[in-house]
């Protein structure tokens, strides 16, 4: 007994001691929002032109290099330390808010460092979406980098001088990258080419570069006003052009011989574990390729059956792939002379929605919001998108069109575009994340792609609701852009993981859905350059769709719509496993 009540004494001195430490050490930790805040900064230093996004304009005179080994190595010191940081923290002690914030950086942290950085290093350059095309669209002056104070006008000439660097190592990486087998498709170079032969031309003043010169704000003194005329002039002569001269001949020649006859990453080096993470990465899940290739068959197949309804609905007589012509040549669709009718057009839709949208929505962002056409130096490669305004109102949510020809310009999916892209899709989510002031800064930077696509795919499943779809080719536009997503499941997995030929996924897309074939070719392409991201739209809005399901037979009566949307999108973005 005596020796019993001496175990328990010392096991309850033990535990004293124990909760003490902890108590300590709880104590000695800072809040937790310096973590928040010290990842904030750390990633707008490291990625200033997604902060540009968001109207953070504390680095427009910055581009880091990414594509060095030094980068990295401040990209992975940068997700470690905050990785360490944020667990030195009990999960189980902190507010709702805390862990989600908690969950949200160990998530990001993780899959981050686990990134292969040699797929940036080496393949800098494509079609559609690297660093060259986001700076031309800054150097028009019309989109994130203000040109409004002389000020403005000097930190994009220090931009430049480091864009230029950034140019030499995407050359000097891209020849190393042919010794180690790392190239881009000829495909894909193809599309690169013309891209950097029409910015390698003269003469100086017809230069998109050039651009901020010709729309000097009239408060600038003449003074000023050639003093930036000569700096902007001189850039483009001695370095601009130059450059995009050396490389464009590189990909017309040395490049172009190089590149590979295949079209998914699979016989690049480490391809396998690459894609495997950026499925983690783009899916925020962990599924495997197999089970995400299988469900696109299986929700092509469901989908399929409804898009025989509207056939049949219209009295056409034919298979559903010659429905599929009919919809793409169909001349009734293709109703405009003047890419301003397609601008115009979107307008119409957003004004026949606006009445609807408070039956679904209580909260609306504060942000304004307009449509505007692709620009001309990508509107051959680029697909429809959405860039978020600054929160303070000072520049608006733009939804980009592509108009490369307008005659052909097919109407039928446009309902479910706009609402994808702009409003209740990219626009509402993005903004009303933005102007959330509860939410700590750093989530910005906290991508997740399934959650962001997931829901603009979910907005057009909204369209009835809204008061759209009332004409049945536009219902049909819907299922075939939800068609189109279930195809990228089965294509992406096909192309980076079963060996499909760039010619077998435009094939297999070609007997599912409506699409153009030249809008098909270019998606097609997409996917190969950014394996895994056309994965995110159809996993997120079956999630987001099953969530609400699960909600409305929970809730019964008590279901209220506007509230299930104010909790998907008051938190904002996050990985599905902590949305659920």
């Amino acid at each position: 007994m005596k020796h019993l009540l001496q175990i328990l004494t010392f096991a309850l001195v033990l535990t004293a001691c124990v909760d003490k430490q902890k108590e300590i050490k709880e104590t000695t930790l800072p809040p937790i929002s310096e973590v928040y805040d010290s990842f904030y900064e750390g990633s707008l230093a490291l990625d200033p032109l997604f902060g540009n996004f968001f109207g953070i304009n504390r680095y427009l005179d910055t581009l880091p290099n990414n594509l060095t080994d030094e980068f990295r190595a401040k990209e992975v010191a940068h997700y470690q330390t905050h990785l360490d940081k944020i667990q030195q923290y009990d999960r189980t002690q902190l507010n709702e808010s805390d862990q989600l914030n908690y969950d949200i950086i160990v998530w990001y942290t993780k899959n981050r460092l686990a990134a292969n950085h040699n797929f940036v290093k080496y393949l800098p350059i494509n079609q559609l979406s690297s660093v060259n095309l986001y700076i031309a669209q800054l150097a028009s002056g019309s989109s994130t980098q203000p040109f409004v104070t002389v000020q403005d006008y000097d930190n994009w000439i220090k931009r430049l001088k480091d864009y230029n660097v950034w140019l030499d190592t995407a050359l000097a990486n891209m020849k190393e990258g042919i010794t180690l087998g790392y190239v881009q498709p000829k495909s894909i170079v193809k599309k690169i080419i013309p891209q950097f032969e029409e910015m390698a031309k003269g003469p100086v003043e017809a230069h998109l570069f050039y651009s901020p010169v010709k729309n000097m704000p009239e408060g600038f003194t003449e003074a000023e006003k050639s003093a930036i005329e000569i700096k902007y002039r001189k850039t483009i002569e001695e370095d601009i052009i130059p450059r995009y001269q050396k490389l464009a001949e590189f990909f017309k020649t040395d490049y172009l011989d190089a590149a590979r006859s295949t079209s998914g990453i699979g016989p690049l080096p480490a391809s396998s574990e690459h894609y495997k993470n950026q499925i983690e990465y783009m899916t925020s899940t962990n599924l495997s390729a197999d089970s995400i290739f299988n469900l696109g068959k299986s929700e092509v197949a469901r989908i399929r059956i409804a898009m025989e309804l509207v056939k049949k609905e219209v009295g056409f007589e034919g298979s559903l792939v010659e429905f599929f012509n009919h919809v793409r040549t169909k001349k009734d669709l293709m109703p405009y002379t003047d890419p301003q009718q397609v601008l115009n057009s979107f307008d119409t839709i957003q004004k026949r929605m606006a009445p609807q949208l408070a039956k679904l929505f209580d909260k609306k962002p504060k942000t304004p919001f307009m449509v505007k056409r692709t620009e001309a130096f990508r509107e051959k490669s680029a697909s429809a998108q959405y860039n978020p305004g600054n929160p303070d109102g000072s520049r608006p949510g733009v939804f980009y069109v592509p108009i490369p020809d307008v005659t052909s310009y097919n109407v039928n999916a446009d309902e479910a575009l706009f609402l994808h892209e702009a409003i209740p899709g990219h626009h509402y989510q993005v903004m009303l994340a933005a102007e959330n002031e509860s939410i700590p800064a750093f989530r910005k930077f906290t991508y997740s792609g399934a959650y962001i696509e997931g829901w603009g795919l979910y907005a057009e499943s909204l369209g009835k609701e809204l008061g759209l779809y009332e004409d049945p080719y536009q219902y049909f536009g819907m299922l075939s852009m939800e068609m189109h997503r279930a195809i990228r499941l089965v294509v992406d997995v096909g192309l980076h993981d079963k060996g499909w030929t760039r010619e077998e996924a435009i094939a297999y897309s070609l007997d599912n859905e409506a699409f153009p074939e030249a809008g098909i070719i270019s998606e097609i392409e997409r996917y190969m350059v950014e394996p895994a991201q056309p994965l995110s739209y159809k996993i997120g809005q079956l999630t987001i769709l099953r969530l609400r399901q699960e909600a409305e037979k929970a809730l019964g009566d008590d279901f209220d719509i506007k509230a299930f949307h104010n909790t998907i999108l008051d938190a904002g973005d996050m990985p599905l496993a902590v949305l659920e």
